[in-house]
């Protein structure tokens, strides 16, 4: 491996909506390090997550592959038999195979939790939880501090390479910034490294905070943004302010991670990617599940990237969906992208040397398991044609929906550009014959037949 191979430093807080970010003036949160980190870096408009819940974008994430290829068409946790494809490649196996170093620390939640397979699992692993041990299902991640999901942000716990559970009571985010700084200090000189590093804040529970930043915003007043109603609002004024404290206080997490490899003499050679799994309705719409919904502050991802004298910093409107990542980032490293790869490869458009970029991003939720989905053109099964899809345009979100049980199809399309907050959705039935929603129907149906979705359009 040559050693000028560049280094991948991959940074995700989960449930971090693209308006939490103080540089561009939504949200009103306090993101220092990260507002100067975006002026190194190429800052991505229209990032989108695929499918806005955990575990699915996650297998999208790791694998650039969509939903129904993954094998994730919904979290993994008790009762469903769901978890990433034994014979999924991600881009730590990728890059293992080129000679990287490679390290996942945090979050995963792609595995089926113990609790599903033995009451009383050894690893002491409780609810949607689970040690995952060395071997295949690390997916060619070798250094290993991670759990499957388990939200106590104040008292996190961990696994290596036994059973053996790890309990530091150190606030999550802050305790694996120092695993993987001290990864980054005794990494082999000789190799380069590719580091995924999974926070699980802001996700909830949001009061599960240090004192320190909630105090930043205790007496603040917040401004809703003008779409957050009825009992939204009411989610809101209890969890806004606490959601903002959690993002500042994961600013000086990242922060560190920076200062990191400068000590380290790294900056020049690294891959910075900072971005998230999917974001945060936060009241917004009425909306109380917090994602999972086709509403811009659910799919509408922040994303940065950092790589000096290879991509020019500054804004770029490059619609990157999820099963993108993977390919972009390989085109970047000078590494062969996998044939399975189902998302594009953007590497030519972040180095400012122009190329096709993606005209739509698919977007979708599919309730259930790939086996109840794959069933619905078989047996016609009502039940497996539920959920909704869509596409996100640089200017318009098309979606299609269909509730658990009724045959019918809803349609809206929304004006993002002269509707930024979606107030005023267009429905199908009632937009011109060949106008917008028209249009991206067609560009769904081709979405749906390009990735074999048993979605109706009918």
């Amino acid at each position: 491996m040559n050693k000028k191979q560049p280094n991948l430093l991959f940074v995700f807080p989960d449930q971090w909506r693209r308006q939490a970010v103080g540089l561009f003036n939504e949200d009103e949160v306090s993101t220092p390090n990260i507002d100067r980190f975006a002026g190194e870096s190429l800052t991505l408009n229209h990032a989108i997550s695929c499918f806005p819940l955990c575990s699915p974008n996650r297998s999208v994430m790791l694998t650039g592959r969509y939903p129904l290829s993954t094998g994730v068409t919904s979290n993994c946790k008790l009762g469903l038999p769901i978890k990433l494809n034994d014979d999924e490649l991600t881009i730590g196996g990728v890059l293992k195979e080129a000679g990287y170093q490679t390290g996942y620390i945090g979050k995963w939640h792609l595995d089926v939790p113990e609790q599903s397979l033995e009451p009383e699992p050894a690893s002491g692993a409780r609810h949607w939880d689970a040690y995952i041990p060395p071997g295949p299902r690390r997916f060619g991640f070798d250094f290993w501090y991670s759990y499957n999901a388990y939200d106590r942000h104040m008292h996190p716990h961990y696994w290596q390479d036994t059973p053996q559970m790890i309990e530091p009571n150190v606030w999550s985010t802050e305790h694996e910034t120092d695993v993987a700084i001290d990864y980054i200090r005794r990494r082999d000189p000789d190799q380069p490294f590719c580091l995924f590093v999974s926070w699980n804040p802001p996700h909830q529970p949001f009061e599960q905070v240090p004192e320190r930043y909630k105090a930043m915003y205790a007496d603040k007043p917040v401004k809703y943004r003008p779409n957050v109603w009825g009992d939204g609002l009411a989610q809101a004024e209890q969890h806004l302010r606490n959601y903002y404290a959690a993002v500042t206080a994961t600013d000086d997490q990242f922060g560190r991670l920076l200062a990191a490899l400068e000590e380290e003499g790294l900056a020049d050679d690294t891959i910075v990617v900072l971005t998230s799994d999917h974001g945060e309705m936060m009241g917004s719409h009425g909306w109380l599940e917090h994602k999972n919904v086709w509403y811009e502050e659910s799919i509408g991802i922040p994303f940065f990237i950092r790589y000096p004298g290879r991509i020019p910093s500054g804004g770029s409107d490059c619609l990157l969906n999820s099963p993108d990542l993977v390919p972009t980032l390989l085109g970047l490293m000078n590494v062969p992208v996998p044939e399975k790869v189902q998302g594009t490869d953007c590497s030519a458009v972040f180095r400012g040397e122009g190329g096709k970029e993606p005209a739509s991003a698919f977007i979708c939720h599919y309730p259930g398991s790939v086996e109840e989905h794959r069933k619905a053109r078989e047996q016609g099964l009502e039940i497996n044609a539920y959920g909704w899809r869509g596409v996100r345009t640089h200017r318009y979100t098309y979606v299609a929906k269909r509730s658990f049980g009724d045959a019918a199809l809803t349609r809206l399309c929304f004006d993002n550009e002269s509707d930024p907050y979606q107030l005023n959705p267009l429905r199908f039935d009632q937009a011109p014959k060949e106008g917008p929603a028209v249009l991206l129907e067609r560009e769904l149906g081709q979405w749906l037949a390009k990735l074999d979705d048993p979605f109706e359009l009918i």
